[in-house]
């Protein structure tokens, strides 16, 4: 039987395509603008299928066909944290990516953005490609905003995700995870489960001197997963912030003589920030700015009241942020810090990407008029949901 094929456009730096090559897709085409972030995927997944460029560059002629199309366009302009400009032209490569599902033909492609996303104008003329003379007239679309730490990522992290079928209905996969014990699903997973045991302390504050080519470019890397384990230096002034805030807290937490004169006349609001994230619960989302605690929740959750010796006071390192992406240990990266931060945090979650490739597999081999729970070819974990 051969296998099932997947093309990622906006693929940043892979975690959507390795939550599907987890579940046995093959990625036959990727399509990244970023040098950095189409270098960690070339360093992943081989450069020979992922295109460095602008996609309004590539050809009809050489979109391959696939099973599965999967990517999430520039979502700035929808983001809260953006300028809701409904014509930034970040909002109009959609229609790049409809392009792309127009010619491949997938029987399935799934678009993933920012909650935000769903209330959008561009959402709304999405759904009319759909109709009699579209774009992409014949797909049925469903759509949902999912929450990452539903489906077994240690992560708050709220995504509009919308399946596109021209095999039947598919519907958003339920989750597996609760918070809810009543619910008989499994509990959350949280940050203790993905960076507890890490050295709390990082020896180093710095990449290694390294370099590696890609598309006839050089730039940092390959960095292995312990590489990105470094710290920061922050001011005397900053330790003392950080080492006011417990688990759970934030910058009302500080004292007055403390606050900076920004939060000093801001009362209310922006609640997250110079936040501690707690052990025994999901991370807030990881943002591109994940190493600033000033942007959000990204103090180290190891903090005890009793007991200044037994509080680590710093930010959360890009292994760390990686590992609460559910990126493997066995990741390579390329970039500098900054931009390897950035394909951290713009990236899909590895375990949501796996649930949505698992929940997709079984429809796509069910309308092969193949019983998937009869060949052995899933783990019940793979169907469950469905």
């Amino acid at each position: 039987m051969r296998p099932l094929t997947v093309i990622d456009l906006f693929a940043g730096c892979g975690g959507m395509t390795q939550g599907f090559v987890d579940q046995g897709f093959t990625p036959v085409q990727a399509v990244e603008w970023n040098l950095a972030a189409a270098a960690t995927y070339a360093s992943n997944f081989s450069e020979d299928h992922i295109y460095w460029g602008d996609i309004a560059d590539f050809g009809d002629d050489d979109i391959p066909e696939a099973d599965v199309v999967i990517g999430g366009p520039p979502c700035q302009g929808f983001s809260n944290l953006g300028s809701k400009d409904v014509d930034d032209p970040r909002n109009q490569l959609w229609k790049q990516y409809l392009r792309f599902v127009r010619v491949a033909q997938p029987s399935v492609f799934v678009v993933e953005n920012v909650a935000r996303f769903s209330r959008s104008a561009e959402y709304q003329l999405l759904h009319d490609e759909v109709k009699p003379g579209g774009m992409i007239e014949g797909y049925h679309l469903e759509s949902r905003v999912l929450l990452a730490a539903d489906y077994g990522v240690a992560q708050r992290r709220p995504r509009t995700i919308l399946i596109g079928s021209r095999v039947g209905r598919v519907p958003l996969p339920e989750p597996t995870h609760s918070n809810l014990p009543q619910l008989g699903m499994e509990p959350w997973e949280t940050v203790r489960s993905r960076i507890f045991g890490l050295p709390e302390r990082p020896d180093t504050s710095d990449l290694p001197e390294m370099y590696v080519e890609h598309f006839g470019r050089v730039l940092p890397g390959e960095f292995k997963a312990r590489d990105l384990h470094f710290g920061r230096r922050p001011k005397e002034i900053s330790l003392q912030r950080y080492d006011c805030v417990p688990p759970g807290g934030g910058r009302f937490d500080l004292p007055d003589e403390l606050l900076p004169n920004c939060w000093r006349k801001k009362a209310t609001g922006t609640t997250d920030v110079m936040g501690r994230m707690r052990w025994d619960a999901p991370s807030l989302t990881i943002r591109t700015e994940f190493f600033k605690p000033e942007k959000g929740q990204y103090l180290h959750p190891q903090w005890e009241a009793e007991s200044s010796s037994r509080r680590v006071n710093r930010v959360i390192t890009h292994l760390e942020a990686s590992y609460l992406q559910d990126f493997p240990e066995s990741y390579k990266w390329c970039g500098s810090k900054v931009e390897i931060a950035k394909q951290i945090g713009n990236a899909v979650p590895v375990g949501l990407a796996s649930n949505l490739a698992a929940h997709l597999k079984y429809y796509l081999m069910r309308d092969g008029g193949m019983d998937v729970r009869e060949t052995g070819m899933f783990a019940d974990s793979e169907v469950s949901g469905v």
